[in-house]
């Protein structure tokens, strides 16, 4: 007689939830070692009967929004993200690499929102519970202390169980709540470590239902894998309303705070911090700090215009090519792709005859900034091309376009707003791909002086190949 099969045992990632029908020792989504153990078997679903409801269902016209107005941050950067301030009830996941700032942004945060503002309004609107699970209260205080972030109004726990959270926010009654970080937070009601999938689950489900009930403004601070991803599973990034990166370089003071999803704002804006040891401060006129200034041109430098969601940054690109020694030459990026940088060097050799196999190619930004975006393609050009001839551009210049495999420059979009950024620094010349200055329908913008082709009052030179742009951008004045 055969015997009956048994069901095969699910194996989950405690990580990200990946499953599995059998053990491994490596998780497959994830990569992560010793992170499959075997799932608890899953109940069958049940019939659910309709039961009494919280509140009626109301037209939609009737339903009060004056409760889900926002509330500025006092950080100005911070507004501008987050599409106004932070809205009553809402959710907010930051994610970010340890040390790169983040409880320092919502300790200032915190010590703002809790400072009796110029209109008078309720005390308990202004309280802020600060949860800290990483750290102590007294370290906490500490970075407190250095940045002035000291208020009669902002309370500090140091709380690694929820159902302890839970209590605090019952106590203090707060208008904002502060977690730092979900990663931390534990309950014993679920089986798993802090941390897991199971039980952030379960913390970020209690902290969501409790900002929505009271109409607390909750935001959870996550940790991020080595990829750069928010650690834990998915379903925490659908849970919450708003997700915020925080990025910049260890190494530099700039940091850039932006929206992936926002349920009341725009997820295409960009806002810039300066971090020191004295605090955080906005950076509403960022481009400054990613230009070198010097008194005459250098060979291998070309300033671009870079856009960041809906904002327009200057930025310079500096390429150093000199004779190598070894039997492969050196390529070597910081804050540009590498596979773009290699595309630029290939085209520069075939189509404009600009040989650099016995070369190494150095090629940076300045003051920190990742430039991702292909716009910078013709800026790289040219200042490899002028390192490697050994001659220097125009320091009014600016260029941007996307460089095609075939030597082409293309239309990048936002031409019009880069122009009017660079104009207002005091650019005067600009190279841009043919076709840049008309608009959607394909009449032309209106000009000053159309036998210049100013616009903004900078002179702009349109090309069509990356060579004619070589020819123009080295006999600009």
């Amino acid at each position: 007689m055969a015997k009956a099969k048994t069901a095969k045992a699910a194996y989950r990632c405690s990580e990200c939830g990946w499953q599995t029908s059998k053990w491994v020792g490596r998780c497959g989504e994830c990569q992560t070692w010793g992170t499959v153990a075997e799932a608890a078997s899953a109940t069958p679903a049940r019939v659910v009967t309709a039961g009494p409801v919280s509140t009626p269902a109301r037209p939609i016209g009737q339903v009060d929004v004056q409760n889900a107005q926002t509330r500025p941050t006092g950080l100005d950067e911070l507004d501008r993200v987050l599409g106004g301030g932070i809205v009553p009830g809402a959710v907010v996941l930051l994610a970010g690499e340890p040390g790169i700032g983040k409880s320092t942004l919502l300790l200032e945060v915190a010590a703002l929102a809790s400072t009796p503002p110029e209109v008078p309004r309720q005390a308990a609107a202004r309280r802020v519970l600060y949860v800290t699970g990483e750290e102590s209260a007294e370290q906490v205080r500490l970075r407190a202390d250095r940045v002035g972030a000291i208020t009669d109004d902002l309370y500090l726990a140091a709380e690694t169980e929820l159902s302890a959270v839970l209590g605090h926010i019952d106590t203090v009654e707060p208008a904002l709540v502060v977690v730092d970080s979900i990663q931390t937070i534990g309950t014993s009601e679920v089986d798993g470590a802090p941390g897991g999938v199971t039980q952030i689950r379960e913390v970020a489900a209690n902290l969501i239902r409790v900002a929505k009930e009271r109409g607390v403004t909750v935001v959870l601070v996550g940790h991020v894998t080595k990829e750069g991803a928010i650690a834990g599973p998915r379903l925490l990034e659908h849970l919450v309303d708003v997700v915020l990166y925080f990025e910049g370089d260890r190494h530099s003071r700039l940091r850039m705070i932006r929206a992936v999803k926002n349920r009341y704002g725009p997820t295409d804006e960009l806002g810039c911090f300066d971090l020191s040891e004295v605090g955080i401060v906005g950076l509403p006129d960022p481009s400054g700090l990613f230009l070198t200034r010097r008194d005459e041109p250098v060979p291998g430098t070309c300033v671009t215009v870079t856009l960041e969601g809906r904002r327009p940054l200057v930025a310079e690109v500096q390429a150093l090519v000199a004779k190598s020694h070894l039997p492969a030459p050196r390529r070597a990026t910081s804050g540009l792709d590498t596979s773009r940088v290699a595309m630029v060097l290939a085209v520069l050799a075939q189509r404009c005859k600009i040989s650099m196999h016995e070369q190494d190619v150095y090629v940076s930004t300045v003051g920190g900034v990742r430039l991702a975006e292909t716009s910078v393609d013709l800026a790289l050009g040219l200042a490899v091309a002028g390192s490697t001839v050994e001659q220097a551009l125009s320091g009014s210049l600016i260029a941007l376009g996307e460089v095609g495999l075939a030597g082409e420059v293309r239309v990048v979009p936002g031409v019009q707003r880069r122009l009017a950024e660079a104009a207002r620094l005091g650019f005067k010349h600009a190279v841009v791909p043919r076709g840049s200055l008309e608009l959607a329908d394909g009449s032309p913008l209106k000009r000053a002086d159309p036998q210049l082709s100013s616009y903004e009052g900078m002179k702009v030179m349109e090309v069509d190949s990356l060579q004619q742009a070589l020819q123009v951008a080295f006999t600009a004045p």
